[in-house]
C-alpha cells in the first residue's frame, strides 16, 4: 500500500538546528554558526525532497513465467571404488618362505600357487607319520594272531574239559586269554586310526605349505619376499591382496539420512573420478545397507554402485563424486526457487513510513530486507504447501497457494494449486522509481 509522505513543519525544522523562538542573544554568535545552520538546512531539504519525491513510487517486480519441461531430481554422494570382491590371503603355517612366484597386478587363477614355504621339516614329520602308521598296522597284525592262538587254545580247553581231562579252571584261563587277546586287536586298530589321522595331518600342513590363490584375479598387493620368515603363532600374516577381475568394479558412497528415503535399489548414477575430470561414468545402485554410519555426529547409509571398467581406466581406491538420479518427471509444472523465497513488502513495513513516522525516522534508511524466506534449496520436500507472488494485470502481486513436490536446487515442481503454465510469478523486487 503507498501513501504521500508530508513535508516538515517550521516546528519540527527549528527542533532539529536547535533554534529557540526568542532568537539569538548575540548577533556575532549567531553569525558564526551561519554555515553550520546552512549546513543543515540543506541536508533537511534533501531529505524532504527524497521521502517526498517517493511518496507517488510503484516498486517494479521481476518475473518469470511458469513452464512445462523436464525436471530431474539427483541425489549427490561421494565415495571410493573398489573391487566388487577382495580376499587377504594368509599363511596357516610358520616358516621360511623359499619361493615366490607372483607380482603385483599379476593376474593369476584358482588355486594358483602365489608363492611356497621350505617344507623340509614338513616332509620329515610325514615319513616319521608314514613310520608310525606302519607300525601300527604290524601291531595289527601282531594282535590278530595273538587272538587266533588264544581262541584256538580255548576251544582246546572245552574239549578236553568235556573229556575230563583238564579242570574248569583251565577253561577260564582259556577263555581270558582269549578275551584279552580281543581288546589288543581292538588297541592296534586304533592305533592305526591314530597314525592314519597324524600321516593326513601332516600331509595337510604340506599342502598348506603351497600359499594359492583363492580366487581368480589379481595381484593387488604382495607383502612378502623370498628367505622371510612367516609368523603365524598368534595371529596370521597377510601375505597377499588379491581382487576379483576388474572388469566389473563397486563404487562405495555415503548417503546422507536427509536424502536415504529417495535412495532405491536399481537407480541409475553418473560419477566423476579427478583422473578423468571431463568424463563421467555410469553406475547402478544394487544396495543400501540399513545399518548406519555415524562420523563426527553426521549419520549417513552405506550404498553400493554397480560399475563397469570393460577399458580398465578405474582402479581401486579412486575417490568418486556420484550424483543417483531418483526421480525423473518428463513434462513437470515448474518454477523457480528464487519465487518461493520472494515476500513483498509487507503492510506494516509500508505503513511505517508513511506521515505517521517522525523526521527523524524519513530521514534514517531502513535496514535491508532479508533475501532469504525459504528453506534449504537442496532439500527434497514433497507435498509442501506454501505460496507464491504472480504479477496481475494491474502490475500488483497478488500471492496464490500452491503444493511443491520435488528441487533440483533451482526449480521445484508444483503438484497442486492454481498456477497455470505461462503464468507470471515474481522472483525480485527492484527500487522503486517516481512517477
Amino acid at each position: 500500500m503507498q501513501s504521500r509522505e508530508h513535508a516538515p513543519s517550521t516546528d519540527e525544522i527549528a527542533r532539529v538546528i536547535g533554534a529557540g523562538a526568542e532568537g539569538p542573544k548575540d548577533h556575532r554568535l549567531g553569525l558564526r554558526h551561519i554555515p553550520f545552520v546552512s549546513a543543515i538546512l540543506l541536508l533537511v531539504g534533501w531529505a524532504v525532497w527524497q521521502f517526498s519525491g517517493s511518496a507517488t513510487a510503484r516498486p517494479q517486480y521481476l518475473t518469470t513465467p511458469v513452464q512445462r519441461q523436464l525436471l530431474e531430481i539427483r541425489v549427490s554422494a561421494t565415495g571410493h571404488l573398489e573391487p566388487t570382491d577382495e580376499v587377504e590371503v594368509s599363511s596357516e603355517l610358520s616358516g621360511i618362505i623359499r619361493e615366490v612366484l607372483v607380482d603385483e597386478n599379476d593376474s593369476v587363477k584358482a588355486g594358483q600357487s602365489l608363492a611356497r614355504l621350505d617344507t623340509e621339516k614338513l616332509e620329515a614329520e610325514i615319513a616319521q607319520a608314514r613310520a608310525a602308521l606302519a607300525r601300527a598296522r604290524a601291531s595289527v597284525r601282531q594282535a590278530r594272531s595273538t587272538l587266533e592262538d588264544a581262541e584256538r587254545e580255548r576251544t582246546r580247553a572245552l574239549e578236553l574239559f568235556k573229556s575230563r581231562s583238564n579242570t574248569a579252571r583251565d577253561v577260564e584261563q582259556a577263555e581270558s586269554a582269549s578275551t584279552r587277546a580281543q581288546a589288543g586287536l581292538k588297541m592296534a586298530e586304533a592305533d592305526v586310526a591314530v597314525a592314519t589321522a597324524t600321516l593326513e595331518a601332516r600331509e595337510t600342513d604340506l599342502e598348506k605349505a603351497c600359499i594359492c590363490s583363492p580366487i581368480d584375479g589379481v595381484v593387488l598387493t604382495r607383502n612378502i619376499d623370498t628367505g622371510q620368515t612367516v609368523a603365524s603363532s598368534f595371529q596370521a600374516p597377510v601375505l597377499f591382496t588379491v581382487a576379483e577381475p576388474l572388469n566389473q568394479m563397486e563404487l562405495q558412497v555415503d548417503i546422507d539420512e536427509a536424502d536415504v528415503s529417495l535412495v532405491k535399489p536399481g537407480q541409475e548414477a553418473r560419477f566423476t573420478v579427478d583422473a578423468y575430470p571431463h568424463r563421467s561414468f555410469a553406475a547402478r545402485l544394487t544396495k543400501l545397507r540399513l545399518a548406519p554410519e555415524t562420523i563426527e555426529g553426521v549419520v549417513s547409509y552405506k550404498a553400493q554402485l554397480r560399475v563397469d571398467n570393460q577399458e580398465l581406466l578405474l582402479r581401486p581406491g579412486m575417490t568418486a563424486s556420484a550424483e543417483i538420479l531418483v526421480s525423473r518427471t518428463p513434462n513437470a509444472l515448474v518454477i523457480p526457487n528464487q519465487s518461493l523465497r520472494f515476500q513483498p513488502l509487507t503492510e506494516a513495513e509500508t505503513q511505517s513510513s508513511g506521515p505517521e513516522g517522525s523526521l527523524l525516522d524519513r530521514m534514517l534508511p531502513r535496514p535491508p530486507r532479508s533475501e532469504s524466506h525459504g528453506t534449504d534449496e537442496r532439500t527434497q520436500v514433497t507435498d509442501e504447501q506454501t505460496r507464491v507472488w504472480v504479477l496481475d494485470p494491474s502490475d500488483s502481486a497478488r500471492a496464490v497457494p500452491v503444493t511443491v513436490g520435488l528441487s533440483d536446487g533451482e526449480r521445484t515442481e508444483v503438484v497442486g494449486g492454481e498456477l497455470a503454465e505461462g503464468q507470471l510469478v515474481i522472483v525480485d523486487e527492484r527500487a522503486a522509481e517516481s512517477e
